[in-house]
C-alpha cells in the first residue's frame, strides 16, 4: 500500500505525540515528548498547518511528521522531520517536500534561496544518508544534559553580597526577562530577535509558572541575568534559559541561579533537571554545568542545507 500525506491539524497532536515518544525510545530510551509541547509547535504563529506541516501514515500507522516555521522573515528557514526507522522511503519524499516549501516561503520573503536548518539527535531515526546526498552538513551539536536532585544535597544558596534575587509573578517583571533575554543571548549561534510577544509565544507563556523564573540583580548594575524554568514536563524538571549580561559575567551569578534552581525543583519533589547547551557556546556554560554535576544525556545536530 503506498504512503498516504496530509496536513496535520491540532487535532492530530495526540498522534504525534505517540510517534515522536516512539521515536524517543528507540534514541534515547524512554519517552520524553508531552502533549502540550506538541500542541504549542503546532500553534505556532505565522505556520499555516496547511501549507506547513506534513503526516505520513502507512495504511493506519502514522509514521513520519514534518513541521516548518520562519522566525526570519528572509532567508532562514527551521524544519523538524521525525519518521520510524523502516519508513526511510517516507523520509526521503518528506524530505523533499519539505525543502520545496522552505525555499517557497524563503522567496515570499523576498529572498532568492532557502538557508534550512534541521534539528536532529546525534543518532537518529532519520538515515542521515538522505541527507548527505541531498547536499545536507551538520553545523552545529547541542547537549541535553541532566543531574539528579535531593533536597538534603541542593538547599537554596544564599545569596552572595551585594546580589538581589526576585521571581516573575510580577507582570511588569516578564517584560524584563524578555529584554534580559535579548541581550544576554545577542552573541549566541543562531539568535534571532524577537518581538515580547513571539518570546511569550516561544516560551509557552499560558502554561509557565511564573514564579520559576527569576531575575538576579546586584546594587551597581541592576538587573544583569535571569533564568526561565519549567515543570511541566513528565520527564524531568526544565532549564529553558539561563542568561547574564556581558556586564556581569565572571561574579558567579550563573551558578547561583542555576542552584537557585535546583533547590527549587528538589523542594517541589522533582528528581531530575535538564538544559539544554551549544558545544561551542563562549560564555563558559558548558564548563559552568559540569562544574555543577550536570552529565550528557544525548546530543542534537544542526544540520543545514542551501536550497535554490
Amino acid at each position: 500500500m503506498p504512503y498516504a500525506q496530509s496536513p496535520a491539524a491540532l487535532t492530530d497532536a495526540p498522534a504525534v505525540t505517540e510517534l515522536l515518544n516512539k521515536i524517543d525510545e528507540i534514541e534515547i530510551g524512554r519517552p520524553e515528548t508531552d502533549l502540550h509541547i506538541v500542541e504549542a509547535e503546532l500553534k505556532r504563529p505565522g505556520t499555516d498547518l496547511e501549507r506547513d506541516s506534513w503526516l505520513i501514515r502507512d495504511g493506519d500507522l502514522l509514521v513520519a511528521y514534518g513541521l516548518l516555521w520562519d522566525e526570519s522573515g528572509g532567508e532562514r528557514i527551521d524544519i523538524d522531520q521525525y519518521v520510524l526507522p523502516e519508513h526511510q522511503g517516507a523520509a526521503a519524499r518528506l524530505l523533499e517536500a519539505m525543502e520545496a516549501r522552505a525555499l517557497e516561503k524563503a522567496r515570499e520573503n523576498g529572498a532568492a534561496r532557502a538557508v534550512v536548518h534541521l534539528y536532529l539527535n546525534a543518532a537518529p531515526t532519520l538515515d542521515t544518508g538522505l541527507l548527505r546526498a541531498r547536499d545536507w552538513r551538520v553545523v552545529r551539536r547541542y547537549h541535553v544534559l541532566r543531574r539528579s536532585l535531593d533536597p538534603a544535597r541542593d538547599p537554596f544558596p544564599e545569596a552572595p553580597a551585594g546580589v538581589r534575587v526576585r521571581d516573575c509573578v510580577a507582570e511588569e517583571d516578564r517584560a524584563r526577562v524578555h529584554a534580559l533575554y535579548q541581550e544576554s543571548f545577542a552573541d549566541h549561534f543562531d539568535f534571532r530577535p524577537r518581538t515580547c510577544e513571539t518570546w511569550l509565544h516561544d516560551i509557552d507563556a499560558e502554561r509557565l509558572d511564573w514564579s520559576l523564573v527569576w531575575i538576579v540583580g546586584t546594587e551597581d548594575l541592576g538587573d544583569v541575568g535571569f533564568l526561565l524554568a519549567r515543570d511541566d514536563r513528565e520527564a524531568m524538571g526544565w532549564i529553558r534559559n539561563l542568561g547574564v549580561l556581558p556586564a556581569a559575567r565572571g561574579r558567579g551569578l550563573g551558578g547561583f541561579l542555576l542552584r537557585h534552581a535546583f533547590a527549587a525543583f528538589a523542594a517541589r519533589g522533582r528528581d531530575t533537571v535538564g538544559l539544554g547547551v551549544d558545544t561551542r557556546n563562549t560564555t563558559g556554560a558548558p564548563r559552568l554545568y559540569d562544574r555543577h554535576g550536570m552529565t550528557v544525556h544525548y546530543a542534537v545536530d544542526t544540520w543545514e542545507a542551501t536550497v535554490g
